[in-house]
C-alpha cells in the first residue's frame, strides 16, 4: 500500500532522515520505533506532505504522493494522527468528529460520527462535551476516532499512548485492533514496546535517521539484544500476551 525509498529529509542544513525506506501492506499493522529524536515524527510529518523531501519518493497504491499538498494527501486515503492530538477545544467530542467526517466525505456524517465513535465506548457518553474538558486519555481516543471518521486506507498514530494511564492504554490499544479488523491499515509509531509488540506485525526500527532493522515480531524478538541496544532499553522481554 506505502511504500518510502530513499527518502531523506533536512531541516535547514540538519540532515534529519538519510535514505529512510520502509513498507505498510493492505491490512497490516506497522511499528515505527526508535529513541526520542530518531526522525520517527520527521518520517510520519514527510508521509503526510508537511516536510519536504530532499531526495527519495513515497508512494501510495503505486502512485507518488511526495510533493502534495497535505489536504489532498488526505482526499487519497491517509489519515494522520499528530502526537500533540490537536483536537478543537472548544467543539464537543461529536462536533470535532462531524468536522472530519465532512471534510473528506459530505453525505451520511452521521452515519461515520456513530461508526468513529464504536471505536471507543468510553467516548459515547460524553459526545457532547466539550473537548477541553476530557482527560488526555480521551483527547487521544477522540483524535483517532476523528481521524477514523475520514474512513482512511492507512492511519498513522505519532505516540498514542504517551503519558496516558494502563486503562487509557489499553483502550487505545483495543481501537487500534479494531480499526485494523475494519480493513484500516496502520502505520504506528510507539515508544511503549511492550504495546507495539502485542499490535504490530512489522517493526522497523530508525536510529538517527537511518532504518536499522525490519523484521516480524518474531525477529523482533529473536535478535532482542540488538533492538534493545537501538532502544537504549537492554534486552527485549518476549511478550506473548497482553495483560489488561
Amino acid at each position: 500500500m506505502l511504500v518510502l525509498e530513499d527518502v531523506n529529509v533536512h531541516y535547514g542544513s540538519a540532515h534529519v532522515l538519510h535514505g529512510v525506506g520502509l513498507e505498510v501492506r493492505a491490512g497490516q499493522i506497522a511499528c515505527l520505533v526508535g529513541r526520542n529524536g530518531a526522525g520517527k515524527s520527521t518520517t510520519l510529518k514527510a508521509i503526510m506532505g508537511v516536510v519536504p523531501l530532499s531526495h527519495g519518493r513515497i508512494l501510495l497504491h503505486d502512485d507518488r504522493i511526495d510533493g502534495r499538498a497535505p489536504h489532498l494527501i488526505a482526499t487519497r486515503g491517509i489519515s494522520w494522527v499528530p502526537e500533540d492530538r490537536r483536537v478543537f477545544n472548544s467543539l464537543s467530542v461529536e462536533e470535532n468528529i462531524r468536522v472530519a467526517a465532512q471534510a473528506t466525505h459530505r453525505s451520511n456524517s452521521a452515519r461515520r460520527i456513530k461508526e468513529a465513535l464504536e471505536f471507543f465506548p468510553d467516548l459515547l457518553p460524553r459526545r457532547r462535551s466539550l473537548a477541553k474538558n476530557l482527560s488526555g486519555g480521551q483527547q487521544q481516543m477522540l483524535a483517532i476516532a476523528r481521524a477514523l471518521a475520514c474512513h482512511p486506507e492507512l492511519l498513522m498514530l505519532d505516540e498514542p499512548t504517551e503519558g496516558l494511564a494502563p486503562s487509557m492504554v489499553n483502550a487505545i490499544r483495543v481501537g487500534i485492533l479494531a480499526s485494523r479488523d475494519r480493513g484500516v491499515s496502520i502505520l504506528l509509531v510507539e515508544q511503549n514496546l511492550r504495546l507495539a509488540l502485542s499490535v504490530g506485525d512489522v517493526f522497523f526500527v530508525l536510529s538517527r535517521g537511518r532504518v536499522v532493522f525490519r523484521g516480524t515480531r518474531a525477529e523482533v524478538q529473536e535478535t532482542s539484544e540488538i533492538i534493545g541496544d537501538h532502544l537504549g532499553i537492554g534486552k527485549v522481554r518476549k511478550f506473548s500476551q497482553w495483560h489488561e
